[in-house]
């Protein structure tokens, strides 16, 4: 049995290079998305192509038991999940909150604190019993602040940040650390931000701000940031840490 690393939300930004960085510490990679079969394969080929091991789920996290049933095959097939990473996203985009259809408020709860919650319930109890775990909750600006448009990314992801509150406060002395990661900034990222803003206005974006500048965090350093965290003694665990570009105003100076 191999120790495993868990992350939920796999894509080629912060997930994938989560992923492929445990991997490099020996730990077995099991990457979970919702779609891109072609994509999720070519991460699992990039971390094997590095002499590590991974397995790679299509996964709709919405979809009841989806989670739980994987939690537990994972566990009877692969090994012990040593670290799970929590990495779903839940924005909508700006809408008023006339434009923000009762479906897209709850859809955004349904992934961003739901999903979490549901990861926990099936995690929690079996680093418990094993006296030792960890969950890293990759979260946004809107779960410190919200802004005009962002009635259901902020409602969400605010109960995203309170939910690793109460899990701490549960299950620290118990060995299981949870950390909630506020990604404060723009990503480069091609699965997300790329997607939102399409191949061109990526580009142009990357052009102003990343590549050289480093203006856009990189998913690859982020990940440097997670490993860190997950290795830290208990003596002095990060329970919220938060993560921004050099050239970025924090999100309290807005």
């Amino acid at each position: 049995m191999e120790r495993v690393c868990l992350v939920i939300g796999a894509g080629a930004g912060i997930g994938g290079n989560v992923a492929r960085r445990f991997s490099r510490a020996g730990y077995h990679a099991v990457l979970c998305r919702r779609s891109d079969e072609a994509g999720l394969q070519r991460l699992v080929e990039g971390i094997e192509a590095e002499g590590g091991t991974a397995t790679g789920y299509l996964m709709n996290a919405i979809e009841d038991g989806a989670i739980e049933d994987r939690v537990e095959q994972v566990e009877a097939e692969l090994g012990p999940i040593e670290v799970a990473v929590f990495n779903l996203g839940a924005q909508i985009g700006n809408r008023s909150l006339a434009e923000t259809r009762l479906k897209d408020f709850e859809t955004g709860w349904r992934l961003a604190t739901f999903g979490l919650f549901r990861l926990a319930l099936a995690v929690c109890p079996r680093m418990v019993g094993r006296g030792q775990g960890t969950l890293l909750v990759t979260s946004a600006t809107a779960a410190v602040r919200g802004n005009a448009g962002q009635h259901s990314h902020a409602a969400a992801m605010g109960g995203r940040r309170m939910l690793c509150q109460t899990l701490n406060a549960e299950f620290a002395s118990q060995g299981i650390h949870v950390a909630h990661v506020v990604v404060d900034g723009a990503v480069d990222a091609p699965d997300t931000l790329g997607r939102m803003l399409g191949p061109e206005g990526f580009q142009k974006l990357r052009e102003a701000r990343g590549l050289e500048k480093d203006g856009l965090m990189l998913p690859a350093e982020i990940a440097e940031t997670y490993f860190h965290v997950a290795q830290q003694h208990r003596s002095a665990w990060t329970h919220e840490i938060d993560l921004r570009a050099f050239s970025d105003r924090a999100w309290w100076n807005h």
